[in-house]
């Protein structure tokens, strides 16, 4: 039986990334479910466009078990996490990603995901790809040049135009 992902999604999010995962699941028959970084399930891609996520993160607390995976869809995460850390929201988000690393799920994303991996500090001894100018914000784990990287249950890509390079076997692994 395939997996299903609980699928963050920042705001603003990167459509593009963000869609690569979704239409990737959904024709491979993977469940998921998209909860949005915010106080609210509208949210806007970084180039304007409303989505409608299934939820928001706070309701996320408690139902971790019902996933498998964790898909950080980055966007303009850095700066809007920067700016509003202390948001309920964003609290949210780096108490999720531990929760679900602790629970041994699998840990996925791009861009800046393998940053806030980092920042919750489950990336020691960990390969993991980030955007070129995040790679000095790394302390935990190892960045690679290459287009993605997986080790063991991470599964990271630069940015949103090499999530395909680890696509095939994260793909396999949630079937």
């Amino acid at each position: 039986m395939a997996k299903k992902v609980a699928v963050l999604a920042v705001n603003p999010v990167n459509g593009f990334g963000l869609f690569q995962y979704l239409e990737n699941f959904f024709e491979n028959g993977i469940s998921y479910k998209v909860f949005a970084v915010a106080d609210t399930c509208l949210i806007k891609t970084n180039s304007g466009i409303s989505i409608q996520a299934d939820d928001v993160i706070a309701s996320l607390k408690g139902r971790e078990d019902e996933f498998d995976a964790l898909v950080f869809a980055c966007g303009d995460a850095v700066p809007v996490f920067r700016d509003h850390a202390q948001e309920p929201y964003n609290v949210a988000l780096l108490e999720e990603i531990e929760t679900f690393w602790k629970k041994g799920k699998l840990m996925i994303g791009h861009c800046a995901a393998g940053m806030m991996f980092d920042i919750v500090g489950i990336t020691k001894g960990k390969k993991i790809a980030v955007h070129p100018l995040a790679k000095s914000a790394i302390s935990n784990g190892e960045v690679v040049d290459e287009a993605s990287a997986i080790d063991g249950n991470f599964y990271t890509a630069r940015n949103e135009n090499a999530i395909w390079t680890m696509m095939p076997q994260l793909l396999e692994v949630l079937k």
